[in-house]
């Protein structure tokens, strides 16, 4: 047993019976299910509000966000070719440092892919109702918006999230499969949307290029500057951790996992500079700053208020894919926290029909639309990232304790450098972390208060590898 508790088995994704999850899925769709969470509200929706607080920098803090991403992607990517069980972060931390360790970075996850949701689910409210006015058709302001904007709830947001929650229950293939066809339509939109904005590229649009500096600094009750907006369009890049979280339900996880986890990356990157190139030079960032649909609003300005409107639309087909994919990470960390005794065991039970695990997303479901029917876009994303950047720090350290423990167990996939890039990760997500506003900050830590309370109130004593050393 270690200094933070007992570690466990390197083969830890076995379960007993009744507890395990299906093998159903292959490489096109975990890079569908990397792409289809990476490629979605950051790009849609974050880049208004990365450009009110870098300027036209938001360009290089994507760059940055993205750098740092890469480190932690690669080191996923070896830990999960190494480590193949469902629980990505969670099951590597609970392997390589025990099982404090692995709580804590679990507790972080369910916050991180619970708020994901329903940063998404608010997003994909913010296009569904813009693309709604632009036809004509005003909705109660009521039902529109939480309580923080003057309204009761923001019940598009609440439905949306339902309704994908039904989707997952119904079986992670035809979920999957179903995303896949969301991707396409998702990169087929932004490809349209770089080809038509890249023509009006105004140089002027990028002077002053770092309005508020490169360090995040304290302007007007809000941080600002390159490294504030990298903080928060961070969120635009995860995604791939969820392809790590289906390790045991793929197929071929040796090749089908590196495959998955370094292609959507690769792919997404590229994307992504190229949309933020576009919209800043077609655009003035003062325009773009904080609007809730802000490729549609570039279009618009553009004075193609049809490629706009199909834009919006392709948003509100795709964007739930995004939801799907983080809703299931949620639930299968969730599921094996259960199994590991950590929460209760009955939350482990799977359907004998689909090989899901129903209860836990269905709980899922219904905490996520809650949240994203009461809070704010941007406050919800930066304390999602919070539980990613601990996540991805645990991830760049695993690889490195690792390496040095079991040094020749075979890796399907063998990351460079593994001391430089899991140092990178780390030093990167660390940086990234303290760039957030303070008061994201407190309420993380005060969630993971609550969370190790109840961990030795009840996971401690509940926990199996614990009880199996004793």
């Amino acid at each position: 047993m270690g200094v933070f508790g007992p570690r466990k088995a390197m083969e830890g994704g076995a379960g007993m019976a009744g507890h395990q999850l299906a093998k159903t899925l292959s490489w096109p769709h975990l890079i569908a299910l990397g792409v289809g969470a990476i490629v979605g509200t950051g790009i849609y929706t974050l880049t208004g509000v990365g450009a009110e607080r870098a300027g036209p920098a938001v360009i290089l803090a994507f760059a940055i966000a993205g750098a740092v991403c890469a480190c932690a992607a690669l080191a996923y990517a070896e830990m999960a070719t190494l480590i193949p069980a469902a629980g990505s972060a969670y099951t590597f931390s609970y392997t390589a440092m025990g099982e404090v360790v692995a709580w804590v970075v679990g507790w972080s996850l369910i916050l991180e892919y619970s708020l994901a949701c329903s940063t998404v689910a608010v997003g994909w409210s913010g296009y569904l109702v813009g693309w709604i006015q632009s036809a004509g058709i005003h909705l109660p302001p009521a039902l529109l918006s939480g309580p923080h904007a003057g309204g009761v709830v923001n019940l598009p947001a609440v439905l949306v999230a339902l309704g994908v929650m039904g989707m997952l229950i119904a079986g992670t293939r035809e979920s999957a499969t179903l995303n896949i066809i969301l991707v396409v339509i998702k990169l087929i939109a932004l490809t349209i949307f770089i080809a038509m904005a890249l023509p009006a590229f105004n140089g002027n649009n990028l002077e002053p290029f770092m309005p508020y500096g490169f360090a995040a600094t304290e302007i007007d009750g809000q941080k600002r500057g390159v490294m504030a907006a990298a903080a928060i369009v961070f969120f635009a890049f995860y995604g791939f951790d969820a392809v790590a979280t289906s390790a045991e339900e793929a197929k071929n996880p040796g090749r089908d996992l590196t495959i998955g986890i370094v292609g959507s990356m690769a792919v997404c990157t590229l994307i992504y500079m190229a949309v933020a190139v576009a919209a800043i030079g077609a655009t003035p960032f003062t325009t773009l700053a904080n609007s809730p649909e802000p490729l549609a609003l570039v279009l618009r300005q553009l004075g193609q208020p049809t490629a706009a409107y199909l834009i919006a639309l392709a948003a509100i087909v795709a964007l739930p894919s995004v939801i799907l994919v983080m809703m299931y990470g949620q639930s299968r960390v969730f599921f094996v926290m259960a199994r590991d005794g950590l929460l209760p065991r009955s939350l482990s039970r799977v359907s004998k029909r689909t090989g899901a695990p129903t209860t836990i997303t269905l709980l899922t479901g219904i905490a996520i639309a809650a949240v994203a029917g009461f809070f704010r876009l941007d406050e919800i994303a930066e304390l999602a990232n919070a539980g990613t950047l601990i996540a991805f720090i645990a991830v760049g350290a695993c690889l490195m304790i690792m390496r040095r423990r079991a040094p020749d167990m075979p890796r399907l996939f063998r990351c460079p450098a593994p001391y430089l890039v899991g140092t990178l990760a780390i030093l990167g997500c660390l940086y990234l972390f303290f760039s957030l506003p303070a008061s994201t900050i407190a309420r993380f830590v005060l969630w993971n208060a609550l969370g190790l309370v109840f961990y030795f109130a009840y996971g401690r004593r509940h926990s199996l590898a614990r009880i199996s050393k004793e």
